[in-house]
Order: C-alpha cells, then sequence, then structure tokens
C-alpha cells in the first residue's frame, strides 16, 4: 500500500452481527483518495438504487483520508456517508476533531455498516481488531455524557463519534457528533445511525500511519505554517476566535440571512453588538483545536450565567450556528444563542437545520398558521429568545410542535400545511448554509452550488470545475481552512508535494483534479440513480432575490442561478436539461460502470 492508508476495510451487518474485513485496493486510492470520495465508490457499487434511507439496506460509512493523521496541517478530518433521508439523494457529512485520526491509528481506513441491530450496540476498533458491544446503557444519554462514558472505559488512546437523542429518535436534522461538539451535521446521517441502532463508534490504538517520505513531510508542513504566521496571512485571528468572528460584519453586509431569508440585518436587526468577536471570546475558558491543527480555532465555554446556564465545557458557537439562531432568526442575544447551540450538540442536532427551522416556525406564528396552542402557549415571535431556546428544547425531544420541527423545514411544510410551504426554505429537502448567495464573490458559483451540488445547500461545496479543487481536500482529509488566505497557485503546490510525499505517488495537479472531477461525476450519478435531476429542485425565490430586496447592501440584487448553472454544466460536459454527463465525459475518467448505467 501506499503511505497514508493503512490498507484495510471494515463491513458490518449490524442485523447478523457479522464482521468482515476487506483489504483496501490501491487502484480505488489512486482515482477516488479517500473520504466521500472512497465513499461513494463503494456506496455507488455494493448499493442499489431504491433502497430506504432508514432501512436496512443503505449502507453508512465512515471514512478517513489519506492525510488524516499524519503531520500535514489540518490533516484530523474524515466524512461520513450514506443515501440522505432528507434529500432522498447522496448525502455526507465530514467532521474535524480527533476520531479520523483515532480511526486509522486504531489500524482501519474505513467502516461500513448495513443492516439493523436487534439491539442499541456500538463498534469498537482496537488495535487491528475489531467488535460490537452492548449499549443499552448508553441508549438515552446525550452525546457528550456517551464520550464520557466511553473514553472513560477505553482510556486516553481512546475516541468516539455517536449520535445524541435525536439520531436515537429518528430526527431528519439530526446530527452524527465527536470531540464534545464537532459536528458531521449534514444531510440527516444521525437518522440513518439511529435507525441501525448504532450508537456510537469507538476507535482506540497506537498504529503509526506509514509516511513515505517523512523529511519532505517535515518541511513542507514547517513552510506551510510559516505561511500563516506573516502579517498580511496570519492564522491568529482564526485561532482566537474561531468562525465566529465572522458574524457581526455578516449581519449586516448581507451574507447571513435574515428573518428566514426575507429579512434586511441593517433594519431587521440594528443591535449586532453581541456578536462582536471580543463579546463572544470574553465568554470562553479556553482556546482548542482538532487534532495536531497548527490553527486550533475551537474554544470551550465558561459555564452560562444569569438567564441561561448551560455547562461549563460546551463549545464556542461557529459562525454558521450564530447565523442561524441569531440573524436568522431576529436574535441578538448571544447567551441564548451559546445555550442551543449547547442543547444541539447534547441533543445530536445540526445547528444550520435546527436555526433553520426555528426561524421557519417564528414566520409561522408571525402570520397565525402557528398558533399558541400549537406551540403549547410559547410566543414564537421574532427576537424572543426565550421562545427560541423553548422551541429548540422540544425539537431535541421530538415533543408537541418540536416533533413535526425535527424532520426538517420540507416535511414540517407539508405536515402543516395551510401555506406553510411558501415560508419552507431549502433545496431538495436541505436547509441551506448561513451565506446568501445573492452577495457577490468573485469566481464563486454560490447560488448554483446551492441548487447543483449532489448534497444541496452545501455551504462549504462548489459546482462546476471550480469544486473539483473542494473535493480532493475534503476526500484527502483535510480542512477547508488548510490553504489560509494563500493564493491558489501557491496551495495548489503544497497540496501536491504534501500528498505525494505522504503517499509517494506522483501525482500532478492535473491528475489530483482529474480525481476531484471523478468524484464529483460519481457523486452526481448516485443522484441521478435515484431519479433526482438536481435541475429540477426548486429554489426558494427568497434565494435568489425573486422579487429583490430594495433597501439594504442587497438592494436591487438578483441571484442569476441559471445563468450560473448553465456556464457550468457545459463547462462540466453534462446535458443541460438531464444533468447526465456525456458518456465520453465519464470514460475518459474511467467510470465504465457509470456510462453502462447511464447509457446503455
Amino acid at each position: 500500500m501506499p503511505g497514508g492508508y493503512m490498507g484495510k476495510i471494515l463491513f458490518v451487518d449490524l442485523s447478523t452481527g457479522a464482521i468482515k474485513e476487506e483489504a483496501l485496493e490501491e487502484k480505488m486510492c489512486r482515482d477516488f483518495i479517500g473520504g466521500y470520495g472512497i465513499g461513494v465508490r463503494i456506496l455507488y457499487s455494493r448499493q442499489k438504487a431504491g433502497v430506504e434511507p432508514l432501512g436496512p439496506e443503505n449502507i453508512l460509512g465512515f471514512v478517513s483520508g489519506p492525510l488524516t493523521g499524519t503531520p500535514v496541517p489540518t490533516g484530523a478530518r474524515f466524512a461520513a456517508v450514506a443515501k440522505s433521508p432528507l434529500t432522498g439523494g447522496w448525502g455526507d457529512a465530514n467532521s474535524g476533531g480527533a476520531f479520523g485520526p483515532y480511526l486509522k491509528c486504531s489500524g482501519f481506513d474505513a467502516v461500513f455498516f448495513t443492516g439493523i441491530s436487534p439491539k442499541p450496540v456500538y463498534l469498537l476498533t482496537d488495535e487491528g481488531k475489531a467488535q460490537l458491544k452492548d449499549a443499552l446503557s448508553l441508549w438515552g444519554k446525550d452525546t457528550y455524557e456517551t464520550e464520557d462514558s466511553l473514553m472513560a472505559e477505553y482510556g486516553k488512546q481512546s475516541r468516539v463519534t455517536c449520535i445524541g437523542p435525536a439520531g436515537e429518535k429518528l430526527s431528519l436534522i439530526a446530527s452524527i457528533m465527536t470531540d464534545h461538539g464537532s459536528a458531521l451535521g449534514r444531510s440527516g446521517l444521525g437518522a440513518v445511525m439511529g435507525s441501525k441502532k448504532l450508537k456510537a463508534l469507538v476507535a482506540r490504538g497506537s498504529m503509526e500511519v506509514p509516511i513515505a517520505d517523512k523529511v519532505a513531510v517535515t518541511k513542507l508542513r514547517m513552510e506551510h505554517i510559516k505561511s500563516w504566521q506573516t502579517p498580511e496571512r496570519s492564522a491568529h485571528p482564526m485561532h482566537q476566535f474561531g468562525t465566529s468572528a465572522g458574524a457581526y460584519n455578516a449581519a449586516h453586509s448581507g451574507d447571513s440571512p435574515v428573518k428566514n431569508w426575507g429579512g434586511i440585518g441593517v433594519s431587521d436587526l440594528p443591535d449586532r453588538e453581541g456578536f462582536k468577536a471580543n463579546v463572544i471570546a470574553a465568554r470562553v475558558e479556553k482556546l482548542s483545536g482538532c487534532w495536531h491543527c497548527p490553527i486550533a480555532c475551537k474554544a470551550i465555554m465558561k459555564a452560562g450565567e444569569g438567564e441561561y446556564k448551560y455547562a461549563a465545557g460546551s463549545r464556542r458557537p461557529e459562525y454558521e450556528t450564530l447565523a442561524a439562531f441569531g440573524s436568522n432568526c431576529a436574535n441578538n442575544n448571544i447567551e441564548s444563542i451559546s445555550m442551543v447551540n449547547d442543547i444541539c450538540n447534547r441533543a445530536g442536532i445540526d445547528t444550520i437545520s435546527g436555526g433553520t427551522v426555528i426561524s421557519f416556525a417564528i414566520e409561522l406564528y408571525e402570520n397565525s398558521i402557528l398558533t399558541k396552542k400549537d406551540t403549547d402557549g410559547i410566543e414564537l415571535k421574532w427576537g424572543n429568545h426565550q421562545a427560541m431556546v423553548a422551541i429548540t428544547e422540544k425539537v431535541a425531544e421530538r415533543e408537541g410542535v418540536g416533533d413535526i420541527l425535527a424532520d426538517g423545514v420540507k416535511i414540517a411544510a407539508e405536515k402543516i400545511g395551510n401555506g406553510a410551504e411558501k415560508f419552507a426554505v431549502h433545496i431538495g429537502g436541505q436547509e441551506l448554509g448561513m451565506h446568501d448567495p445573492k452577495l457577490i464573490r468573485p469566481g464563486q458559483f454560490d447560488a448554483a452550488r446551492y441548487q447543483m451540488d449532489a448534497t444541496p445547500g452545501r455551504h462549504t461545496a462548489g459546482f462546476g470545475p471550480d469544486s473539483f479543487r473542494t473535493h480532493i481536500i475534503n476526500s484527502a482529509g483535510l480542512c477547508l481552512f488548510s490553504g489560509f488566505r494563500a493564493a491558489t497557485s501557491e496551495f495548489d503546490k503544497r497540496l501536491v508535494g504534501l500528498f505525494n510525499a505522504v503517499t509517494g505517488w506522483n501525482y500532478t495537479l492535473g491528475e489530483l483534479l482529474m480525481a476531484g472531477e471523478r468524484i464529483d461525476n460519481l457523486r452526481h450519478a448516485f443522484n441521478l440513480r435515484e431519479g433526482i435531476n438536481e435541475l429540477k429542485w426548486s429554489v426558494h425565490p427568497r434565494i435568489a432575490g425573486k422579487p429583490p430586496q430594495t433597501t439594504g447592501p442587497l438592494a436591487n440584487v438578483t441571484a442569476d442561478i441559471e445563468a450560473q448553472v448553465y456556464w457550468c454544466l457545459g463547462a462540466l460536459d453534462w446535458d443541460r436539461v438531464t444533468t447526465k454527463p456525456s458518456k465520453g465525459k465519464l470514460l475518459s475518467l474511467g467510470l465504465e460502470d457509470v456510462a453502462k448505467d447511464l447509457w446503455p
């Protein structure tokens, strides 16, 4: 095997308890890198179309990348993959923390689950061996309790990824959690894990990830870190404030959505003082980071005081959480946002979707579609942070109206009826990331990516040829901040150098980008095989600015999604009506099986 890979994959049948070990093929590694790249190759090859997302045939995978667990800066990430219960198509999510490196140190690159266990279980991977263990005593515990209990049992050389009560109760906006607040948040994969009665994975081990050229990796690592220490590229603000530093400006620049995507920050949320980076930093107990990360952009909060007494040890809210429960709910109370962040992290709820369903519910209440009777007397008004916290608790428990909201805005609107769908902001069933595509970012197709990525609404995705680099970073096990403030050409040179130094291969940038394109096409083909043409996913008028806002920074701006999509489809060599990649394109990427499926 090349460097960067342990060379082994586990396949676990939860229905029977059978565990099978397979060798990881080098060709698959070269063609699909790792993470959701290898994940989509496995699922497309081994899972038939049309399976129920919460049924036994849906495959749930956890996959590291070749740079995960190596000295490469930010090499800590891993992915979860499955058919999404939110969209009915391809689903993936990824996270940092330390579980990914520990999975590899326990002897495995990936684990895939099928079936449904007759009782709650967790999987232990330990120094090249694996076994299923009874999790009945853990069922019902929150994610912090679950992590603490399992790490107390298996020691400091172990790490845990798990679901909380939201995943157990099959909330379709449930996330998979690790590292006390790091989330594999998108695509509803926490519900898939819960449907399988799989409470957790524990990885314990001390195996070393093989590296082809340690001297070269060390040299390139130091050069990369040194580039972050220059005044113009300093990573210090990201280390001190994390992504929370962006919330203050974004609330008024037009970046953060306001009032369920229908408002304007400068007029609907004039007071944004609670979002200031130093205000949030004052509540921080200590700074932290993912496994061996030189940026270390996370932080642990002090115990909440006053009205909201969240426990010490909770995670500082990220930008997406601050926007979802802040500007999008017309709420400027930072303590309440810290409280709901802790509720969601412990229950295992995607905070992007969580904040969106709350803003959706507020607008329904403001328009008398929901009443006090529906909300058990809670006055769900814009900016009412007490009501927002109370409804979030109901969502976490699937109690009352929270039982409806726990499956996301699309399904909630269908159940509530009476015009509720007018206020359900989503694409393909997935709530959107907290960046308004009407705000112009040179060279980025923000509006197109929300609609056309295989996992819609993804703020960390891309669409068109520029997405190939993102797929490389994600599949390799790096953070998107790995290229922090570097020029693209400079980052590409370092990425290729680090990738080759770890694996021992001699990839060119073009070959790496082709791997990213191959991954992009196969994720898309997964959706096509499920009968999904992303062009037919409706885009809520507010996302595009139809009609445009009349005041504020986005006045008179409409996102030309159609033009963006039209250009990208041509550049990808995908049909502009069916979105099918051309047969020639698929064959040129070595996807002969996909070409046969789509062009019989």
